[in-house]
């Protein structure tokens, strides 16, 4: 049968598939729309299966927070490339996927894709973005955070680094809050204190420089308490309360939110664009 050119667009302005694809899909179902979505749908999951080995690096990181600073939301929407990444309507559909998360009040992947959007489960929606983008598309992220304090979010410029910062307690100043998330996107630190650093890691790192001082000719008992000190270091490199405030390296991190009469953070998220959770 003849396939119209206003039946092929109006195909493609349901589907957002290419010209060609939605010609054929057309012609192969005798111009039945909902079967040519279908098959489209089909020839997305095609795609998709191909590029299931590709790696997805690109993508976006976004958050959203409840304006009571009670409830956060981030998530982590992956492609191949930047250009992809770059496009408003992948952004339009990252956005629609993030709000599904934080109405829906989910923590996790698995849920987010049976979550819908304009009808549609999530994991529908990237099949269909992934046969009409032709790159591979995933969510690798999906954090919520709850809380009695507050939570003040901060993405890093092109959406590459997200951080969700919890503070013990009601924020009054938010660039004072926020100066913290950037901190922690800034020098990635393990832990918010000392005790929160894995025993296992502290043992390790006591065990290097006990290594290293006897490398340098220390005796054991000398290395074994100089290894103290190069451990102290280690907690003010990498334990956020106790690393130096990047904006003044005169004071810590702790200290810049007690001068400026604010709550200590708490707990955080950090998300790096294509890193493994």
């Amino acid at each position: 049968m003849s396939i119209s050119a206003a039946d092929v667009k109006k195909l493609r302005d349901m589907t957002g598939a290419g010209m060609m694809d939605c010609k054929k899909a057309l012609s192969e179902t005798d111009g039945d729309f909902e079967a040519a979505v279908e098959l489209l749908r089909k020839k997305g999951q095609k795609v998709a299966d191909k590029r299931a080995d590709r790696d997805a690096k690109e993508g976006l990181i976004l958050s959203r927070v409840s304006e009571d600073a009670k409830k956060a939301v981030a998530i982590e929407v992956n492609c191949e490339t930047d250009f992809v990444a770059r496009n408003e309507d992948f952004q339009a559909q990252a956005d629609g996927f993030l709000n599904a998360a934080y109405e829906g009040d989910i923590d996790n992947i698995d849920d987010l894709l049976k979550a819908e959007v304009d009808g549609k489960a999530i994991s529908d929606h990237l099949q269909e973005m992934v046969g009409k983008i032709g790159e591979k598309i995933e969510i690798s992220n999906c954090i919520l955070v709850t809380t009695e304090g507050s939570i003040i979010d901060y993405i890093h410029a092109g959406n590459q680094l997200g951080v969700l910062a919890e503070f013990d307690g009601t924020v009054e100043n938010e660039d004072v809050a926020r100066d913290v998330a950037m901190q922690v996107a800034a020098m990635n630190p393990l832990a918010v204190t000392r005790d929160e650093v894995d025993a296992t890691t502290v043992e390790k790192e006591l065990e290097i420089a006990k290594e290293q001082l006897i490398n340098e000719g220390k005796p054991a008992e000398i290395a074994e308490k100089a290894a103290q000190g190069k451990l102290r270091r280690f907690y003010e490199e990498r334990v956020l309360l106790e690393q130096k405030f990047v904006k003044d390296n005169g004071i810590t991190v702790k200290q810049y939110l007690e001068q400026n009469n604010t709550p200590l953070i708490k707990s955080f998220h950090r998300i790096q664009l294509g890193e493994e959770a």
